[in-house]
């Protein structure tokens, strides 16, 4: 299949943004990760504010606090399946209310989103023709930062529906491509307990000052 330098071609409009906060969090204490502050904000504005210049449209996947995402100014859209299934039933709520050709998924824990990461996975999937693009930290694939074509929906469907939770071997029946980010590690740091909030909020503080 021959790519022309026309389709290669990135358009956020062409990008729908999905941040997934629909888990549990249970190394959080059960605590909403999307909604645990970093110096004074919702970790989830900072990915939202990474998230917004680099797509067209936005959805928050969240199953607990829906008040709280929806003032983020964003339709929020649960898990279309019952029962906390992880990553993927997030992504495929996100694909089933999708209007774009490309969905690109992002944890709601992971507040260092590159200012790239939609125009690179868009290059990476599209010279290799691939279903999706998931992007690597140089040694190993980031499975849930994601650019996915609308037509694995029912793919997607039929691995849910098959007992299939895992991310990875869902992504190994697809075409896939990979974007390396080797250069920007920062990009996949990610708050799973409240060790890693303060080492994040320290860091924060150095780089960028208190909001």
């Amino acid at each position: 299949m021959t790519t022309s330098p026309q389709d290669l071609r990135y358009s956020r409009e062409a990008i729908t943004g999905l941040v997934l906060a629909g888990g549990l969090a249970r190394r959080m204490g059960g605590e909403d990760k999307g909604l645990v502050e970093l110096l004074g904000r919702p970790m989830i504005e900072y990915v939202l504010d990474a998230l917004r210049p680099q797509v067209g449209p936005v959805l928050i996947n969240a199953n607990r606090n829906l008040d709280r995402y929806a003032a983020c100014g964003h339709p929020v859209i649960p898990d279309t399946i019952e029962g906390y299934l992880g990553p993927l039933a997030g992504v495929l709520s996100g694909l089933r209310d999708l209007q774009t050709e490309f969905l690109l998924t992002v944890p709601c824990d992971a507040p260092l989103v590159a200012p790239d990461l939609a125009r690179r996975l868009h290059g990476a999937c599209v010279a290799a023709a691939a279903d999706v693009a998931v992007a690597t930290d140089g040694r190993r694939q980031q499975p849930v930062f994601l650019l996915l074509r609308a037509g694995v929906a029912r793919s997607l469907e039929s691995y849910l529906a098959a007992g299939g939770r895992k991310v990875d071997t869902w992504l190994g029946q697809l075409r896939l491509a990979e974007a390396d980010f080797s250069d920007a590690p920062e990009t996949f740091v990610n708050v799973n307990d409240p060790g890693e909030r303060q080492r994040l909020e320290a860091r924060l503080l150095s780089t960028r000052g208190p909001h």
